[in-house]
């Protein structure tokens, strides 16, 4: 909304009521105060603020002043304040349903970004009223807590003063949808998806940050998203730890995902036999996870699972005699540490391949 009329352009028949009321010494009628709350209507849908008019009111309530009867110029104060608050009724509702109605639209566009539902011209240009350029290449963040944020909740605000401190007005676009943080950003500003992770995860309390790489066009924000939610569902499915992930570090999975049955004929070629340990394959399954996870290092993935290293030496071995792949051969170990990979990607052995 922009000014556009000056704020006196508002005030039709006001001085007629208030010389009316003041000379009957009543209240205002309803359609009185009906008609001063469509003038507020009127104001507020041309950008007049509620400051100007409320200036432009008294002002020519002086103007009327000296044209009443003595006796019934103090009944003009309470004219004015029954005036006023009809005009600011309107004027603050009109306020409130273009609010309501540019929440919408916000909503309508971010739903139809992150589907990329719409006509990719159509969404451009809408993309622009929210302080993006979608012909620029952008990336995605996505926070997830313990609990879930909408766009009221503190941890949103929290996360959105902090950037907006930093960073001001730049073309950036911080949101929620399903009860994550989502921030879009443009390719070239890299620092932003940094500092959003870092504020996020310290306002979730611990949560968890995921990054997809950038993209260019109104597409690519959908693909960045929804690589950093591929990478959060993935973190979730393999255990890992790491508070910040970045898509681009865990292509090496949805790769090995991508052919389900190949992998499934693995797991169970190569790790089937650990079936017939004693207390089954989770244990050595374990073993080997905490072995590759540690960089193959024995005493450290000993400490990992709170076993000696002599313990876990004799669970390498025992993997090393059921399997008949080395856990310690370059090459025989990358077909194991590929098949645990596997096993985490297809919960096995929890389910059956």
């Amino acid at each position: 909304m922009t000014v556009s009329e000056p704020a006196e352009e508002y005030l039709e028949g006001y001085a007629e009521i208030l010389v009316a009321v003041c000379a009957t010494r009543r209240r205002l009628t309803r359609e009185e105060r009906e008609a001063l709350g469509s003038l507020g209507e009127r104001a507020a849908d041309a950008g007049i603020g509620l400051r100007a008019v409320v200036r432009a009111h008294l002002a020519a309530a002086q103007r009327v002043r000296p044209g009443l009867p003595p006796s019934v110029a103090d009944h003009l104060l309470s004219a004015v304040e029954q005036a006023v608050d009809a005009f600011a009724e309107g004027h603050e509702r009109a306020q409130h349903l273009a609010i309501r109605q540019e929440e919408a639209a916000r909503r309508e566009f971010i739903e139809d970004l992150l589907y990329g539902r719409s006509d990719l011209g159509r969404l451009a240009e809408r993309a622009e009223r929210f302080g993006l350029l979608l012909s620029h290449a952008h990336a995605v963040a996505v926070a997830q807590g313990p609990e879930p944020y909408g766009d009221g909740h503190t941890v949103f605000r929290t996360v959105e003063s902090s950037l907006v401190a930093r960073f001001g007005n730049r073309r950036i676009l911080l949101t929620t949808k399903d009860g994550r943080l989502i921030c879009v950003a443009p390719a070239d500003e890299p620092e932003v998806l940094t500092h959003f992770a870092k504020q996020a995860y310290a306002a979730t309390d611990g949560g968890r940050v995921a990054l997809g790489r950038a993209h260019p066009g109104a597409g690519g924000v959908v693909h960045s998203y929804e690589e950093a939610l591929n990478a959060l569902d993935l973190a979730d499915r393999m255990n890992l730890d790491e508070p910040v992930l970045r898509a681009a570090d865990l292509l090496v999975y949805p790769v090995l995902a991508r052919d389900r049955q190949a992998m499934a004929d693995l797991v169970r070629t190569v790790l089937g036999p650990l079936r017939e340990a004693r207390g089954g394959a989770k244990p050595l399954l374990d073993t080997l996870t905490a072995y590759f996870d540690t960089g193959c290092v024995t005493a450290q993935a000993a400490r990992a699972l709170s076993l000696s290293v002599r313990a876990m030496t004799y669970r390498l071995d025992r993997i090393h005699r059921l399997t008949g792949a080395d856990p310690g051969d370059p090459v025989q170990r990358y077909t194991l540490q590929t098949a645990v990979i596997g096993a985490r990607l297809l919960d096995w052995p929890d389910q059956p391949l």
